[in-house]
């Protein structure tokens, strides 16, 4: 093809009176005979990137579980180092507490220390049952009771803290108590903005390829805080299983086009590896 792709050029410009084929075509030329089919498919392929059909919906009620209602809070405390193992007792001492108080509608899910990313950092995720009037009542009773001198104590130990309001999404595993020991992988996406429509049609195929050894724990896009955020939380018996378990996955026919596919979408992506407090449901 390529020869022909010269002479109607050359044609071309001749018809046109313009001059003949210059260095630049014949290169050019060269170049097209050489081109391997594989990069010919990545090429062509990239027309033809999956579509999200325009909707009139918010994402937030296209991508979650329609069966609940449940809106999560992960909290990031990054803690005063000399103050880390006074910390962890404390909320240790405090957090089953508040989980298993009646009146208040939230529930432990997770309590990690991070291992590797940022050092001594504390990360808890809270499910509140009920959406936005179980957060709001749980909030409005936090404000002046028995936890609030918890609240003092624990606030002279942090340099800073951080949360998000969070849904999950409604193709992945709803996170349940586990035993341990196990390691967690959490995986931070930042996404373009208007992407996370694209984001779920590609992982609603996915994450068929990483339920094998039951790695997958929950996914989440934030609602409120740092917005066009997705976490994706992972469990493995260690890094050696890790490393084993996500090199499998590449080894499955559809997983690199989820890669190919999400890759563009995402501005920036971190990974927190985990290790979880004595009371966390996650072991």
């Amino acid at each position: 093809m390529a020869p022909r792709l010269c002479s109607i050029s050359v044609t071309a410009r001749r018809l046109l009176g313009g001059p003949g084929p210059r260095a630049g075509d014949v290169a050019s030329a060269a170049a097209a005979r050489f081109y391997s089919k594989d990069n010919e498919g990545s090429w062509f392929r990239s027309l033809f990137v999956h579509k999200v059909d325009p909707r009139k919906d918010a994402h937030s009620t296209l991508l979650s579980k329609k069966e609940t209602s449940n809106l999560y809070k992960i909290q990031f405390h990054n803690v005063k180092p000399e103050y880390l193992d006074a910390y962890n007792s404390l909320t240790e001492a405090v957090l089953p507490k508040l989980h298993l108080d009646e009146d208040y509608p939230c529930s432990l899910v997770g309590n990690w220390n991070t291992w590797y990313g940022e050092q001594d950092q504390a990360v808890h995720l809270w499910r509140f049952s009920g959406g936005y009037p179980a957060l709001m009542d749980c909030m409005n009773k936090l404000k002046n009771n028995k936890y609030l001198e918890f609240r003092r104590e624990r606030s002279q130990m942090l340099l800073s803290r951080r949360n998000q309001l969070l849904l999950e999404f409604s193709f992945w595993n709803e996170p349940q108590p586990r035993m341990g020991p196990n390691i967690y992988e959490l995986r931070t996406y930042k996404l373009k903005p208007g992407t996370m429509i694209e984001w779920g049609n590609n992982w609603a195929r996915a994450i068929k390829y990483r339920q094998e050894n039951q790695e997958a724990v929950g996914g989440f896009f934030s609602q409120i805080g740092e917005l066009y955020v997705v976490h994706h939380l992972w469990a493995y018996k260690d890094l050696q299983s890790r490393e084993e378990t996500r090199n499998a996955a590449w080894r499955k026919r559809g997983w690199d086009e989820n890669v190919y596919y999400t890759v563009p979408l995402v501005r920036h992506m971190e990974s927190r590896i985990m290790i979880p407090l004595k009371i966390s449901p996650l072991q």
